[in-house]
């Protein structure tokens, strides 16, 4: 009798067990009635028939990451290299990801691989490192596009390495340090132009700045020579001025005549040595008569056209003529 409870108590256990499913957060599982697809479980407590329904696939919907194994691939110049790489993916439709492909890993490595293998044979060796962003999102596209079928979302794609071959590596490695030392030149050259400029500027500069201090100078020395003169017409201006108001004073006039008697003799040998023909006082001791003979001679002469002069009424009243 106890057999018989006990076992109806394992059995009893058992239908509990398997008609309460539990399903844990971001899963989702497959249900299966009598072999036939019956429902898609989220998470949560959920009750099924024993013996009838089964749990056949079990699904995380969280991102999955592929590790894409390396391969060798080909470039459009003909040079092979190694690339390896990464995808994310999410279960969106459980559904189609259990019925849809029998095992949508593998496919999508698969999918990446030929994608990637065509993508690189597009592109020259040399633009495939500058250009991983432009592969990645057609890898992306294209593998989407299969796996959309499968319940799959590709979320995205990395290329983690491009390895090419050594020689070419070699090859690589003496272009960058050809174009290197290209670029040393070029900026030691671009320098050697800037110190020529900037020498020939400040050149310029002092040929303008000594310009203009000669321009000043000149200018200076131009005004000292103008207040110069304009001071000696001042005192010459002064000079005539007190002259004037020395004649205007007693004696001033027998100074006047003294001293154009003193200065007779002089001015009357120079115009005797410019002129021909002179007419003199018969007594050069007569004080008035050399005056008044100053006061003519002093006067501007008229040219060198030969003339006779004649004076009447001097003291002494004597004419000569001198040819």
């Amino acid at each position: 009798m106890s057999i018989v409870l006990g076992f109806f108590v394992f059995l009893t256990c058992l239908t509990i067990y398997k008609g309460a499913v539990v399903v844990p957060q971001q899963m989702r599982y497959v249900v299966e009635r009598l072999g036939k697809f019956h429902a898609t479980l989220d998470a949560g407590f959920h009750i099924l028939i024993p013996y009838l329904d089964t749990v056949r696939y079990r699904h995380s919907t969280k991102e999955h990451v592929i590790d894409i194994p390396e391969q060798v691939c080909i470039t459009s110049d003909n040079v092979q290299v190694a690339v390896d790489g990464v995808v994310y993916v999410r279960v969106i439709d459980a559904k189609a990801a259990s019925y849809g492909i029998d095992d949508y890993l593998f496919g999508l490595t698969q999918l990446a691989q030929t994608t990637l293998r065509s993508e690189i044979g597009k592109i020259e060796l040399d633009k495939t490192f500058e250009a991983r962003a432009h592969i990645n999102s057609n890898v992306v596209t294209e593998v989407d596009k299969a796996a959309e079928s499968w319940g799959v979302k590709v979320l995205r794609y990395e290329i983690k390495n491009i390895t090419p071959p050594r020689e070419v590596i070699t090859a690589m490695e003496k272009q960058m340090k050809a174009e290197r030392e290209k670029r040393a030149a070029i900026l030691a050259s671009e320098g050697q132009r800037d110190s020529a400029i900037n020498s020939a500027e400040g050149e310029k500069q002092r040929q303008i700045k000594d310009s203009e201090a000669s321009m000043m100078s000149q200018i200076n020395r131009a005004k000292g020579e103008a207040e110069a003169i304009l001071e000696v017409a001042r005192a010459t201006a002064e000079g005539l001025r007190l002259v004037g108001e020395s004649l205007q004073s007693n004696g001033g006039q027998r100074a006047m005549e003294l001293r154009i008697a003193e200065q007779y003799l002089p001015q009357f040998g120079r115009i005797a040595q410019k002129s021909s023909t002179v007419v003199i006082p018969a007594n050069l001791t007569d004080v008035g008569g050399i005056i008044a003979m100053a006061k003519g001679i002093l006067q501007p002469q008229s040219g060198n056209a030969t003339a006779t002069e004649t004076t009447n009424g001097a003291p002494g009243g004597n004419t000569s003529q001198w040819s």
